[in-house]
């Protein structure tokens, strides 16, 4: 930047600090508080990386088009529909010309008061700058949102006369203007602007379409809400040519027509939207329930939801199914956890996902890799129910991983697998944030209709997952009717933030956070939100950490759920009830020695001769099981079971089984002849080594396996000839951590970041924009003020001396060239330290990568 460029740069800044009207989006911001700039980029994050060097730099960087995509997408619609009215818009615009637009002629209040907050939501994230005068929308974004025959706008018009007739001939504009009524001009242009003129003017135009017949009519009619394209034969009907004979109608090609944005807004009464929408959809109540009520029914569905995770994980104890080479269960494995859970695959994959989420569950990295539970497991099944829960419901707040995309399709058709990858949806966490804070504007007990509240999540972020939404309708002839008749599945209208917030409202029942539709207590604490009544949720910057926060939801859920028994009533008919959920070392014995029967308020387990013998497996005899049942059971042993436990117990080793690759010894031979001798016993490939000794031609484990299918009690037995002791929870995978969520975009800054970056922009801004005296040698063109050694040396030397500041170009080791105002205070050795007034703070300088120095004028030191 060259010295008469800084001088432009100190008198706009100068101006703009006087009260001048912006001439661009950086003297705009160069006009704001620092308030103002913290606003944007609390806004925009992603301006912030890096942070900008100065002003015009962070301008600029505000108007790239991702940047300005992602800030069109956490619009809300009422904010949309305002840039977008400002794309159809003349450029600059008045506001009273954008009020026209959003009210048409009629006028509405609601939208007279909502455009200032809407604009001024625009202008904060610098998508809109300049006064209410000259509104102007930044360039990109007036590129994305207005219409052009590949990009349609949202509002469903089309091109001005102007843009219309671009590439139209002199002779058939003065056709147009001849045959619409116009006297003939000299030139094209003034004929398109009083063709223009006259579709602005609604008493001329009333008049001339006053003229037209009902079928033109009902033509215009079918293009006036959009698409505004339609397409004509070579010799079109009398109706249509009488429209393209007077412009209001203009050719877009051989068989395209366009509807002029200027006749499409005389139509619809001067709106640019079809529904305005200024104000937000109130979310409704669909039922009300007592809060104590609400509050208890999510305890009983935390519960099941502690309950339905413990079984998950307990059946995969001893390793659970094997990992797809791509990543992810398979759908058999699917299948087949469903009918463990007892529950449809679609829940299954949600539980499978909470664990790998809350870092329960993972592969155990294998080369025949296996998922299994992790020690993190353990660890939780050791924390009270409440803390577990919390465990549960604050990795799943936070997680990109969504289970309700398995059993879709992925970008190139292939099937999304239950733990696999691509189920990350980075606005799944903000989804979820939403849903409950809106459940909370309700009253306490209150729950949600579901339609008023997609509507609202609709209403606030009407781009996001857009993408994803049902196509776009089809393109109309001029005679009226669409291309295609096919209509899209109803399905196919739901984007993904609509299907986001319908897996939300599923997945925070099944969790107990809601009750009945309701939000209850604990969550309201999980969102730090006020407990005693409804209230607008808390500000995001004001939240206290999440696990904080979970333990105060913990704290709230205690106290609701049922507690822990510490015994069991046995039955004659070999099973057990538990009339509530079970202490943890009573519950995992019980687990061992029987199986469920059944679930729900209470527990029903079932002895089987299966479960008996497991129980001996794990190192526990006759009598320590018959002492356990009598210590833990508040009716007496029913002699069907003593009988069953010592049966089982009295055959419970006699066989032993070890490696050879497996053996079968027995000091009773007939009862291995009786093994030899079975048909089910062939393929294990026994034979006879010695009268008490068969040999195997199969693993110990399937070994065991066949010869208790056959009836028999082996027990396994080690090297030395002991019997080996098996435990169910013997198999863990080594240390791992849960999925780090994937982030949408940078992460929201913080006020100390803020704070600091404001002030670097603001200091490198006044070092660029500082004027500098002109230097006694002409400056190379453009560029920074060339030097001798001797002359910067000398210069900066008088800098220190007087304490005055001097502006300097400067080449860091990288070859980076920058521009810096600095104050010396020592110069030896080569370098020159002094205070940046561009870094704001104190930095040296070595002097041989100092380009050129010139000092500052008198007024700016």
């Amino acid at each position: 930047m060259g010295i008469g460029e800084l001088d432009r740069e100190a008198h706009v800044a100068e101006a703009t600090s006087a009260g001048a009207a912006p001439r661009t989006l950086a003297e705009a911001l160069r006009a704001r508080g620092d308030e103002g700039l913290a606003a944007l980029l609390r806004a925009r994050p992603d301006l912030l990386s890096p942070v900008p060097n100065d002003l015009t730099q962070l301008a600029t960087r505000a108007g790239t088009r991702g940047s300005v995509v992602r800030a069109l997408e956490r619009l809300d619609r009422f904010a949309l529909q305002t840039a977008e009215a400002l794309a159809v818009a003349p450029d600059p615009a008045p506001y009273p010309v954008l009020l026209a637009l959003l009210t048409g002629d009629e006028g509405d209040p609601e939208i007279e008061a909502a455009l200032p907050g809407a604009v001024a939501l625009l202008r904060e994230q610098a998508l809109v700058w300049g006064e209410d005068d000259r509104l102007r929308l930044v360039r990109t974004a007036r590129e994305l949102l207005s219409p052009s025959p590949q990009h349609p706008s949202p509002t469903g018009l089309g091109p001005t006369v102007a843009e219309a007739t671009a590439g139209m001939s002199p002779g058939r504009v003065q056709e147009i203007i001849a045959t619409a009524g116009l006297p003939p001009t000299h030139d094209p242009v003034s004929a398109v602007a009083a063709l223009t003129e006259l579709f602005t003017d609604r008493a001329r135009m009333g008049a001339l379409l006053d003229e037209a017949s009902p079928e033109a009519l009902s033509v215009l009619d079918r293009l006036v809400w959009g698409p505004p394209y339609g397409e004509v034969t070579p010799n079109p009907a009398p109706p249509v040519q009488w429209l393209r004979d007077r412009g209001l109608l203009l050719p877009v090609s051989a068989r395209t027509m366009v509807l002029p944005r200027e006749v499409a807004l005389h139509l619809r009464g001067g709106r640019a939207h079809r529904v305005p929408e200024p104000v937000a959809p109130v979310v409704g109540t669909a039922r009300d329930y007592r809060p104590q009520v609400v509050d208890s029914a999510a305890a009983g569905q935390a519960h099941a939801a502690l309950a339905t995770v413990e079984e998950l994980l307990k059946s995969w104890d001893q390793g659970g199914p094997q990992v797809l080479r791509a990543g992810g269960m398979s759908v058999r494995d699917l299948k087949r956890t469903a009918a463990t859970l007892d529950v449809t695959e679609q829940l299954a994959a949600f539980w499978l996902e909470l664990c790998f989420g809350a870092g329960l569950l993972a592969s155990d990295g294998e080369a025949d890799e296996r998922y299994a539970p992790t020690p993190a497991y353990d660890d939780w099944l050791d924390l009270p129910p409440a803390e577990r829960w919390a465990r549960l419901v604050a990795p799943w707040l936070t997680a990109t991983r969504t289970a309700g995309l398995v059993g879709g399709a992925d970008a190139k058709g292939r099937t999304l697998a239950a733990l696999g990858p691509d189920l990350d949806r980075a606005p799944a966490p903000e989804v979820r944030h939403r849903v409950l804070e809106l459940l909370a504007t309700l009253p306490p007990g209150a729950a949600a209709d579901p339609g008023t509240l997609f509507a609202r999540m609709r209403w606030e972020r009407p781009l996001r997952g857009a993408a994803q939404a049902a196509p776009p309708r089809a393109p109309q002839t001029a005679s009226g009717g669409p291309d295609d008749s096919t209509d899209p599945a109803p399905d196919a209208s739901l984007d993904l933030r609509s299907r986001l917030a319908r897996w939300t409202l599923a997945e925070a029942e099944l969790l107990g956070l809601t009750g009945r539709g309701a939000l209850a207590g604990p969550a309201r604490a999980l969102l730090n939100l006020p407990l005693a009544e409804a209230a607008t949720p808390a500000d995001h910057g004001g939240r206290v950490e999440l696990s904080v926060a979970a333990g105060r939801a913990a704290t709230l859920l205690a106290p609701l759920l049922p507690e822990a028994v510490d015994h069991v009533l046995l039955q004659a008919d070999l099973t057990a009830v538990a009339p509530g959920p079970l202490r943890r070392p009573l519950a995992d014995a019980l687990a061992v020695l029987a199986d469920v029967e059944s679930k729900g308020g209470a527990t029903v387990y079932r002895f089987t001769p299966g479960s008996v013998r497991r129980a001996l497996d794990s190192g526990r005899s006759a009598s320590d099981l018959h002492d356990f049942l009598t210590a833990h059971s508040r009716t007496p042993v029913p002699q069907p079971l003593a009988y069953l436990i010592d049966d089982v117990a009295r055959k419970h080793g006699h066989l032993r089984i070890g490696a050879a690759s497996a053996y079968v010894r027995c000091d009773d031979d007939t009862v291995l002849g009786e093994i030899l001798a079975d048909r089910r016993s062939a393929a294990l490939g026994l034979r006879r080594l010695a009268p008490t000794v068969l040999a195997a031609q199969t693993d110990p484990a399937s070994l065991l396996d066949g010869l208790r299918a056959m009836g028999y009690a082996p027990a396994a037995e080690s090297a030395e000839g002991d019997v080996l002791v098996t435990r169910a929870d013997a198999y863990r995978t080594p240390a791992r951590t849960a999925p780090v969520p994937v982030p949408d975009g940078p992460p929201a800054p913080d006020t100390t970041l803020l704070g600091a970056a404001v002030k670097a922009i603001r200091a490198g801004d006044r070092a660029a924009t500082a004027v500098r005296k002109e230097p006694a040698a002409p400056a190379t063109t453009g560029g920074l003020p060339r030097t001798s050694a001797a002359e910067t040396l000398a210069t900066v030397q008088a800098a220190a001396l007087t304490g005055s500041a001097v502006w300097i170009g400067y080449v860091n080791a990288e070859g980076a060239a920058s521009q810096r105002v600095i104050a010396p205070v020592r110069v030896e050795g080569g370098f020159v330290t002094g205070y940046d007034h561009t870094a704001d703070e104190v930095r040296t300088y070595p002097l041989h990568r100092i380009t050129g120095v010139a000092e500052l004028a008198d007024d700016q030191v």
